[in-house]
């Protein structure tokens, strides 16, 4: 595993392969000169070349723009040559205009096998800012994914990667905050002792603590680990957190916020997509809205790498972007987010009334409440696997632990969507990625785009009708076992990292008896809902629960479609909804 770092490399360098337009290319990317090293081959063979000599320098490769047509080799198969040097390159097909109709057709299968990122028309001009913006997006995305930020917003002070700062920067990963991680003996790291130190902290009887030389305070001065060292505003603010929910207060306050008699007309419980778009649309019609998130705004979609077939974002987008997004949408038109505080109970006074939500962080008071807090990935239930939690093995994708599987063997167990999209993030980074799945293949459970792409790529194996059964080591993953189902074989594999995406359990616990759900614990709506709770022979509207003023959305609603648009969908469409719903708490009032 790699150690804590922040020493900055050399520049990353995009490398254009063109021998027919490599002026006019070269000239576009001139813009980017000030941030990468821009580099031009002239053919497949010495691209292939330049990329071994970059890599064994230490250089980053943040693209790869190649003509359409090369002269000494097939294009598909340079691109396949090119990612297996620098698999975390994003490649682009640039297609000169004379051709593009029938180079586009030609190539776009491949595109949906994933063997390149996306195809552009060469500019024919100045100013093709279609051009530039499919650019920037895509080294946008490398530089969240790949790059170390070069603006720092926190830093993470901690010697080893623990599961406590693991699961601090797949938070922040989540969050699009922008952090570095530094060992206590590092130039950063005494400036943060110093500032916790002389805020007259002291180490907490039951912290992890490590020693530094030289530190301010000693020659050798016990620090509690880790440290998050926050940059923000005008004045530096270091914590010794022991929790994420720590680091989520200072970035973003507690619901205790609010002044006690304020009440809101709508109380979102879940930031995932379909929290978000009820967020926004509320807010933007005039509703007074508070988010209340137990982790990280985005929920298990903001886990994703690449959403490739969510309307409007032909070259895709990752859950985090899009779940950032949505929330900055949400802020503009005034909502409030409160991150990192699970609703512990939900306290219905009267029909009349408001909803009381209650977190460890204060109370929230609502006229109309959406459940829309999705579902958890089950846990496999294997000890010796549950006690290496943050230590290789993860649930959910944990983006933040990809870069650490960087030349070794991984798995990921699942059959979803969201399986595929961490096992073709992760194979940049890994040596074999490999899923686990228990039926006999994937064609039953995820898209046909990602299976098309994971059948591709050469680092992605599927093991089918297989199962972990033990795992372990000692301190960190070393050794999985995998069970066949059919025959009842079991194989002992290494592995240094396992994610975990098995599949949906409701989580609601926190609301009252009176709220209908099913046999699996999924919420109640609309015509579900047990006829004796209808008004008449009315039943609740489609998105509404059993309770008078409670909604439900997304994944945690009974019968669901599990996909990001379906949920935004549903948390738009709950908005008139909650508009009708505080129409008649103003009629009883005033009657």
């Amino acid at each position: 595993m790699t150690t804590p770092s922040a020493e900055a490399g050399p520049r990353p360098v995009v490398v254009v392969v063109s021998a027919d337009h490599a002026d006019t290319l070269m000239s576009e990317f001139e813009r980017y000169r000030r941030d990468y090293d821009i580099t031009c081959a002239s053919s497949a063979i010495e691209a292939i070349a330049l990329l071994g000599r970059l890599r064994s320098e230490g250089h980053q490769v943040a693209l790869i723009v190649t003509e359409s047509e090369l002269s000494d080799m097939n294009l598909l198969e340079a691109l396949s040559a090119f990612r297996s040097i620098v698999p975390t390159a994003r490649r682009v097909v640039g297609i000169h205009w004379s051709r593009f109709l029938q180079h586009s057709e030609t190539l776009r299968p491949a595109l949906q096998k994933g063997k390149f990122d996306t195809f552009l028309l060469i500019p024919r001009g100045p100013r093709d800012e279609e051009f530039h913006y499919a650019i920037t997006e895509l080294l946008s995305d490398w530089g969240a994914t790949v790059a170390a930020p070069e603006v720092e917003v926190l830093r993470i002070i901690s010697p080893a990667l623990t599961p406590l700062t693991m699961s601090i920067r797949d938070f922040l990963e989540r969050m699009g905050m922008p952090y570095r991680t530094y060992s206590p003996d590092s130039s950063a790291g005494r400036s943060a002792l110093a500032l916790w130190s002389a805020d007259g902290n002291r180490i907490p009887a039951d912290g992890t603590v490590v020693e530094v030389a030289d530190a301010p305070g000693g020659a050798h001065t016990p620090v509690p680990t880790p440290l998050v060292h926050s940059l923000r505003g005008t004045a530096d603010t270091v914590i010794a957190p022991a929790s994420v929910r720590d680091v989520a207060e200072m970035l973003y306050g507690r619901p205790s916020d609010i002044e006690l008699e304020t009440i809101v007309d709508l109380a979102v419980v879940g930031a995932g997509p379909a929290g978000l778009a009820a967020a926004v649309y509320a807010a933007s019609e005039g509703l007074s809205t508070v988010v209340i998130e137990s982790e990280a705004v985005g929920g298990q979609a903001g886990t994703s790498s690449m959403i490739r077939n969510y309307l409007g974002f032909p070259r895709g987008i990752s859950g985090m972007r899009l779940a950032q997004r949505a929330r900055t949408q949400a802020v503009r038109f005034g909502a409030r987010f409160f991150t990192g505080w699970p609703v512990e109970s939900l306290v219905v006074e009267d029909s009349a009334a408001p909803y009381r939500l209650r977190t460890e962080g204060g109370e929230v008071c609502a006229r109309s409440v959406l459940i829309s807090t999705g579902v958890a990935y089950r846990r496999l239930g294997i000890a010796d696997l549950e006690d290496l939690v943050g230590l290789g093995v993860h649930y959910g994708a944990a983006m933040s632990a990809a870069r650490e599987m960087d030349g070794h063997d991984v798995f990921v167990v699942g059959g979803g969507n969201s399986a595929g999209q961490a096992a073709i993030h992760l194979a940049r980074y890994a040596r074999s990625v490999t899923i686990v799945v228990r039926r006999p293949d994937l064609t039953s459970t995820m898209s046909q785009y990602l299976v098309g792409e994971i059948a591709f790529n050469p680092r992605i194996t599927v093991r089918g009708s297989s199962e972990v059964v033990d795992g372990g080591s000692a301190g960190h993953l070393e050794w999985i076992t995998l069970r066949n189902r059919s025959t009842g074989a079991q194989e002992r594999c290494a592995a240094a990292g396992l994610f975990l995406l098995l599949g949906a359990s409701p989580h609601c616990d926190w609301l009252p008896d009176d709220v209908e759900r099913d046999d699996d614990g999924f919420v109640l709506t609309g015509r579900d809902v047990s006829h004796d709770r209808w008004t008449g022979d009315v039943p609740p509207a489609n998105l509404a629960t059993s309770e008078p003023g409670l909604f439900a959305a997304g994944d945690i609603r009974a019968g669901s479609m599990k996909r990001v648009a379906a949920a935004s969908g549903e948390g738009a469409s709950v908005v008139p909804l909650v508009h009708t719903w505080l129409e008649s708490l103003r009629q009883i009032q005033t009657s």
